[in-house]
């Protein structure tokens, strides 16, 4: 399917230089059906903004046939330009990371899922996606009703709770608390040789979600961190791992947003226990 390219300069209320964030969209287009309607999906980046990888990951995702959203997240910071996968790039994206306030992070979440639901070509079924930072974006997007499903690639902090300004985040309390029983599905993938992530903060990860009966799917790969990146990986990238898992998350999003189903209804019955 073909795409488009756009972007959106939408007015923020937190950002406390009064910049608006930018988010990039790219979105399906078949010609001769200007009215066509599809699912959107927020793919939220790692700590270098929307890179060339992010935008072909993205652009992969719309030419399946979704709306897709990109929100450059440190707009507090400085421009939507992305920032280099350097030294001074990834020290300088470190760097926001916990000077943003996390309620900013929420609002930028927020005006995406907005954004999508207003524009003609989507029909305001969402889901989420991200890589890194942008896992851990994409798992609080969840908190969201609206989003239906989110696919969430190495997500880093989570387990160590350490997100935003004064490291401090409460996205597993929010879990704790409740705030995803019954609501959209998470699948979450990490590297089994991911340094950011270790054993022990997966398996908090996973016992706080299966606690908390969140529908879950927790996936474990060998590989490290940023295996998905097709640039500057540092030796990294699985094409191979990473297009069998491309395939399992189109396999999520065409089933929870790709299709109306209606609400979920629970009719009590029990798994029956066959072989």
């Amino acid at each position: 399917m073909l795409i488009t390219k756009s972007y959106h300069d939408v007015p923020t209320k937190l950002d406390p230089n009064g910049r608006p964030i930018r988010i990039f969209v790219i979105a399906p287009n078949v010609p001769g059906y200007p009215n066509a309607k599809f699912p959107g999906v927020v793919c939220f980046s790692e700590i270098y903004q929307v890179t060339g990888p992010v935008e072909r990951f993205a652009g992969q995702i719309a030419s399946q046939g979704f709306v897709v959203a990109c929100p450059s997240t440190y707009h507090e910071f400085e421009g939507p330009d992305p920032i280099p996968y350097d030294v001074e790039g990834t020290d300088r994206g470190n760097k926001y990371k916990i000077e943003k306030e996390l309620a900013a992070y929420d609002e930028d979440a927020t005006l995406a899922i907005d954004l999508l639901c207003s524009l003609k070509n989507c029909n305001g079924r969402i889901a989420a996606t991200g890589m890194c930072l942008g896992g851990h974006l994409a798992f609080r997007a969840a908190f969201d009703r609206r989003v239906l499903a989110s696919v969430c690639f190495f997500a880093t902090d989570i387990h160590s709770a350490t997100l935003g300004k004064g490291k401090n985040d409460d996205s597993l309390a929010r879990v704790r608390r409740g705030d995803l029983t019954g609501k959209g599905e998470l699948v979450m993938i990490f590297g089994k040789q991911d340094t950011h992530v270790p054993r022990e903060g997966r398996d908090l990860i996973r016992k706080t979600l299966e606690d908390a009966n969140v529908t879950t799917s927790f996936l474990e790969v060998q590989a490290q961190h940023a295996f998905i990146r097709d640039e500057s990986s540092k030796g990294r990238w699985d094409a191979a791992l990473t297009r069998s898992l491309f395939s399992y998350m189109l396999e999520v999003f065409e089933r929870t947003v790709g299709k109306d189903l209606g609400e979920r209804v629970d009719d009590g019955s029990n798994i029956e226990h066959v072989c």
